[in-house]
């Protein structure tokens, strides 16, 4: 069974940082693309950073310079540090895992950014 579970969401101040994680079971961790996307309330879901297989990452211009996507220390784990946030970077955050035409989601985790 195919298992990304996210943490590290939580309420933050304008300015601070947080860490995402993703943890995944059931995959072949090393075959899949990694990315995190985002959805605010009435806002559609919108890709955040990417790293592929191959170890590149890109980002949505919104984040650039203030989010990275390590692919993780921690076995099967990918994360998304972000720093300098600000009020429009409160959404649910989602994990996604995709190789071909396989896609898997986790449950999200909630961001606030408000002081």
């Amino acid at each position: 069974q195919v298992q990304l579970v996210e943490s590290g969401g939580g309420l933050v101040q304008p300015g601070g940082s947080l860490r995402l994680s993703c943890a995944t079971s059931g995959i072949i961790f090393s075959m899949y693309n990694m990315a995190w996307y985002r959805q605010a309330p009435g806002k559609q879901r919108e890709l955040v950073a990417v790293i592929t297989t191959g170890g590149t990452a890109n980002y949505a211009d919104s984040v650039k310079g203030r989010f990275t996507i390590p692919r993780g220390s921690v076995k099967n784990t990918v994360y998304l540090q972000m720093n300098s946030l600000n009020a429009e970077d409160t959404a649910v955050y989602y994990c996604n895992a995709k190789h071909s035409v396989v896609d898997y989601w986790g449950q999200g985790t909630q961001v606030t950014v408000s002081s």
